[in-house]
């Protein structure tokens, strides 16, 4: 085998021509085949039937009224023929023909049917002619041909073998200039996909692959596929984001933790101002760890990677726990915070996760919210799913930042003076994600969000 042909014979486009030019000559062969079963080989059975028959009934008759009775018979034939002339040969059995209009027969009796030349001669011209004969027995030893002429089933056999050649000839070239056509086709889609994927992975993210507008299962592909590579383009963006977040967030603090240490060293402090510095150690790493902490838990949520406790909860209960613990601290900064929430709410989720989210929710509003101002927790129910919903005084999240409120690290122009790290509406989201839940942020002027949850099963 040449050092090429595996490679080939590797190659899709390869195999779907040779698949498409068998399936090409399967469906034309049994086109042909049907067609010849229909005007040829059915008709011939038929006339082989019809001979059958008729050479039946004439060996009936010699059996049961004698031999003049077979020539009557036999003459009566030739002359009410009908469409289809009929020929016979009677031949005594010492080799005498008694009666004919065979032009010659085998010397030997055969069984069956079979096809015999009968060409008639006149005045010097030629009749051409065949005839489907059936050879029998009679009684006495003679031997009776009876026929009938298919010259017209045998020139349109003729007929449809030679165009059969000539449509086979053509078949097969539209087959081959076909095959090669769609594989053409087919090679060019691919080729697209890989030269967009090759530049992909060459670095230029925004490439797409290009979609032909003929809805067909190309473009179908095409569209999943550079919907994908958004997606991709989004993370990479989103990651390096991140990325410029968590540098920025821990510079900070780094810093200072870095400062107090060298300040500790270098110095020989008052028992004051050591506790001091101590103090401020501390507080900064506290914050690098609970940073880590949070990065490290959103992460294993998203990647599936937390134990959840999966299980039937009582969404009532875990709301109002967590309506009461915030709620000093909402006092202490003069604020009512109100709950309204219906008896009997039950979903399936992890308790854990979800008393998580719905506190960095409230810890939000109780934050963003003006002194003395109103924080309300509420809950509605709609069919199968169960409404969440979180509102205060405060100036909410305008809408072009909207999107951006859940990546890690990012806090919306004029939140920055709050204290927190930016990671607590993106634990939200990766919980509402777990859950098969939807964060929503309303319009309005205002603080509203809402964590939208499906009800449990048979609740």
């Amino acid at each position: 085998m040449p050092a090429g042909a595996p490679r080939l014979w590797r190659s899709l486009t390869f195999r779907l021509a040779l698949l498409y030019i068998g399936l090409f000559a399967v469906s034309v062969g049994l086109l042909f085949g049907v067609l010849y079963w229909l005007i040829i080989a059915r008709p011939m059975q038929d006339m082989a039937g019809r001979v059958s028959a008729e050479a039946a009934a004439l060996v009936a008759t010699d059996a049961r009224d004698g031999r003049p009775a077979l020539l009557a018979a036999l003459d009566r034939r030739l002359r009410d023929h009908g469409d289809v002339k009929p020929f016979h040969a009677l031949v005594a059995a010492d080799g005498r023909v008694v009666s004919a209009n065979l032009p010659s027969w085998p010397a030997v009796p055969f069984a069956g049917s079979r096809r015999l030349e009968a060409d008639l001669y006149s005045d010097g011209d030629e009749d051409d002619h065949e005839a489907l004969m059936v050879d029998r027995r009679l009684g006495d030893g003679a031997r009776l041909l009876v026929g009938r002429d298919i010259e017209m089933l045998d020139d349109r056999e003729e007929l449809f073998a030679g165009g059969a050649a000539w449509v086979v000839a053509i078949a097969a070239l539209l087959a081959v200039f076909g095959s090669i056509a769609m594989s053409a086709v087919v090679a060019r889609r691919i080729d697209a996909v890989g030269r967009t994927a090759r530049r992909v992975m060459a670095g230029n993210l925004g490439e797409r692959i290009p979609v032909r507008g003929t809805g067909d299962d190309f473009d179908d592909l095409a569209e999943t596929l550079n919907r994908m590579l958004d997606r991709i383009e989004d993370s990479m963006e989103s990651n390096r984001r991140i990325s410029d977040s968590i540098a920025h967030e821990l510079r900070t603090p780094l810093a200072r933790l870095h400062a107090d240490l060298d300040d500790l060293a270098a110095s020989e402090p008052g028992p004051a101002e050591r506790s001091r510095l101590i103090g401020q150690a501390v507080e900064e790493a506290r914050r690098l760890q609970a940073v880590f902490d949070a990065l490290l838990r959103i992460a294993r949520i998203e990647t599936g990677l937390h134990d959840t406790g999966v299980r039937r909860i009582d969404l009532s209960t875990l709301l109002r726990d967590a309506a009461e613990f915030y709620g000093p601290e909402a006092e202490a900064r003069d604020q009512r915070l109100t709950a309204a929430i219906p008896d009997g709410l039950a979903i399936e989720g992890d308790p854990d996760l979800l008393f998580q989210a719905v506190s960095n929710l409230l810890d939000n509003a109780i934050k963003y919210a003006p002194v003395g101002g109103q924080v309300t927790l509420e809950t509605r129910r709609d069919g199968a799913r169960i409404a969440v919903t979180i509102t205060d005084d405060g100036p909410g999240i305008a809408p072009e930042h909207r999107a951006r409120v859940t990546e890690r690290f990012y806090r919306a122009p004029g939140t920055v003076p709050a204290p927190g790290i930016g990671l607590g509406l993106s634990l939200v989201a990766a919980v509402a994600r777990l859950h098969r839940a939807e964060l929503v942020i309303h319009d309005g002027g205002r603080g509203r969000i809402s964590l939208i949850l499906p009800v449990a099963r048979g609740a």
